[in-house]
């Protein structure tokens, strides 16, 4: 692949997870791959697992990662075209983006939505100009509108936990939170999930809480936790804002926040979470701290889900 945005860029779905995994019973097999390249970690909001777990997956196959905490460490950047730069911004991305391609073989990108244009952040500016400056691989490590290294790690968690032959029944499933969150982990598990096609995969929400059709086209859409959540093999529990009237919070009902209870009619389902999450909010300590939790093996295998994707860039580079 050139470039790691989406499960779009991904040619072999099922040849990825394999490597992933391989990787992870060998993490250090293709140690000589990445020797002498360097990846360029651009950050512009903060991260704990994204970050780390890249750091780990390049320097297991040999390469310097190099953290760069863009406008804090370094001149605030712009990434609209023709801006008249009169204000806060000192550097456009489309001279600070040629100078960071001589530097480093690979680039990636952390960004964040505003929520309060839906435009503009579903635009995914910032990730796109850097693709069109940086003339060299750009892996996004969350976007305005996916996280794909997420939720590759979370099909690599579903892939090595499910040992039966027929389909499982994968939930997402809103939750309530303190405060609007973007709806870029959600709609990236949608699109990822619809892709795989190798399950039966439900989305629940309380009304008024849609996502976004391109990324949740060939899913079964529900408003009733109860009913959705029968016979399930996987729940993944995940808060997201309004889409339609955008960024946005109409309640937060407690009674969507999963506990033992919401699993009775389950087939004893594994529970995911992307961390970081609000205990006792978004889910319950039974949960978290029970045998049902997948969370962190999930937060491990975001590892082997970087690995295996900049293994790919390299190779195809």
């Amino acid at each position: 692949m050139k470039n790691f945005i989406s499960v779009h860029d991904v040619s072999d779905l099922n040849g990825l997870v394999k490597k992933a995994l391989q990787y992870k019973a060998a993490p250090l097999s293709d140690q000589s791959l990445g020797k002498g390249k360097r990846i360029g970690l651009l950050f512009l909001n903060p991260s704990l697992r994204t970050r780390l777990s890249t750091q780990v997956a390049a320097q297991n196959l040999g390469m310097e990662a190099i953290v760069f905490n863009v406008g804090q460490e370094g001149w605030a950047l712009e990434f609209e075209e023709e801006a008249i730069m009169s204000g806060n911004t000192v550097e456009h991305i489309k001279d600070a983006a040629p100078v960071l391609s001589l530097y480093f073989d690979v680039l990636a990108i952390r960004t964040f939505p505003s929520l309060k244009n839906r435009e503009d952040d579903y635009s995914e500016l910032f990730i796109n100009q850097l693709i069109k400056y940086a003339g060299i691989p750009v892996v996004s490590l969350e976007s305005a509108t996916l996280h794909p290294l997420q939720s590759f790690a979370d099909l690599i968690t579903i892939q090595e936990t499910w040992k039966e032959i027929k389909k499982p029944k994968v939930v997402l499933t809103w939750a309530p939170h303190v405060k609007p969150l973007p709806q870029c982990v959600a709609n990236s598990f949608s699109q990822w999930m619809t892709h795989w096609g190798r399950c039966d995969f439900t989305i629940v929400h309380p009304e008024g809480y849609e996502l976004a059709e391109t990324f949740t086209k060939g899913a079964t859409i529900l408003h009733d936790q109860k009913t959705a959540l029968q016979d399930a093999d996987y729940v993944y529990v995940k808060n997201w804002s309004t889409y339609n009237d955008y960024g946005k919070i109409y309640e937060s009902d407690p009674s969507w926040m999963l506990t033992n209870k919401h699993l009775l009619t389950t087939h004893n389902a594994k529970v995911m979470h992307c961390l970081p999450v609000r205990r006792n909010v978004e889910l319950s300590d039974e949960i978290l701290d029970g045998s049902n939790s997948l969370v962190t093996q999930q937060a491990g295998n975001r590892v082997w889900a970087a690995q295996a994707v900049l293994a790919d860039i390299i190779k195809n580079a």
